[in-house]
């Protein structure tokens, strides 16, 4: 059943330059307990999309259009004390930086009953208590609840912003890249605590990474985004195993692979477009290497090319997922 189904949103950011163009009409499903992975290059819209979602996105930006039915509901018609009891209670994100999302001058203990204490019925001591409970399922034990937050490393941050994410057990958590700020070592061991919490509460959850790796052991889903468009959308085999479009192509041709052997990886050329001035016809076309006049001019549409696996790109249906370096 489907937790949230977003339709034909636009998120734009009007400037004195011009509208930069963030989120270009993009659609997608997250069924309940289920994981989707949002994939993409800095700058793609990943973030504002979740934004969207929550309703935070940032002034100048606005949506123009579309709609964000959670359970049936639209989140963009409710009034705003209705989605306030829904942000952070049911649908909860877990922000890229603990650095920033962090309030420097209360204990960590107190930012996470704060957020029990808004949503939840229940009396200060009983905030505490649960607290301690969800402190202590990230790792962190009861002594540091006192503490603030310049006292605790990266990890241990983003264990608090975890923390805070899963106090009231929401039905839907954001996770915003949320182990980019990580050393390797500690990454995987955030990820598996993600996992387990979200199969032990039911939680269903959208990650936002453009780490393939983490992807593969996480999701069930996963949408392919390129300058504010899902390009390429599936379920995990689909975008693994029988990859469509050029971009998703590229990202897998750009990462060492223990089964293939190629002599030099090959990268993505070009850089992403500034989303105030995309070009026209298809976004990928000045980067793409199966480009033709017809991407240079129309706008490719989503193509099914298998069930459930959608694909925007003009020649999808006569590419084939080839071994090894894409551009010949």
């Amino acid at each position: 059943m489907s937790l949230l189904e977003i339709k034909d949103l636009a998120i734009h950011f009007p400037t004195e330059e011009g509208d930069v163009r963030a989120v270009n009409g993009i659609s997608l499903t997250v069924d309940e307990g289920k994981t989707l992975g949002l994939v993409g290059e800095t700058g793609a819209g990943k973030t504002t999309t979740a934004l969207g979602i929550l309703r935070l996105v940032p002034e100048p930006g606005e949506v123009l259009s579309g709609e964000i039915l959670y359970k049936g509901q639209d989140i963009m018609k409710l009034p705003n004390k209705e989605v306030q009891d829904i942000r952070g209670n049911e649908i909860s994100m877990i922000f890229q930086d603990p650095m920033t999302a962090l309030n420097p001058v209360m204990t960590v203990g107190d930012q996470v009953a704060e957020v029990i204490l808004r949503h939840q019925n229940c009396t200060k001591t009983e905030a505490q208590g649960r607290m301690i409970e969800i402190l202590g399922k990230v790792g962190i034990g009861s002594d540091r609840a006192g503490d603030y937050p310049h006292q605790f490393s990266g990890g241990m941050k983003q264990r608090v912003i975890i923390a805070i994410a899963l106090a009231c057990n929401p039905k839907l958590l954001l996770a915003d890249e949320p182990t980019t700020a990580l050393d390797v070592t500690i990454q995987a061991q955030v990820m598996e605590m993600i996992n387990e919490l979200k199969k032990e509460l039911g939680t269903a959850m959208i990650l936002i990474t453009h780490d393939l790796g983490i992807v593969a052991e996480s999701c069930d889903n996963v949408a392919i985004m390129y300058a504010g468009q899902i390009v390429e959308y599936g379920s995990l085999e689909d975008i693994f195993d029988h990859t469509s479009h050029p971009y998703t192509k590229g990202l897998f041709n750009s990462i060492p692979s223990l089964e293939k052997k190629v002599h030099r990886l090959e990268p993505i050329h070009g850089l992403m477009p500034d989303p105030a001035n995309l070009p026209t016809g298809c976004a990928f076309h000045p980067r793409c290497p199966y480009a033709t006049e017809l991407c240079e001019t129309e706008v490719p549409g989503a193509t099914e090319v298998g069930p459930g696996h959608l694909c925007r790109c003009h020649h999808c249906g006569n590419l084939q997922k080839k071994e090894g370096v894409i551009h010949e």
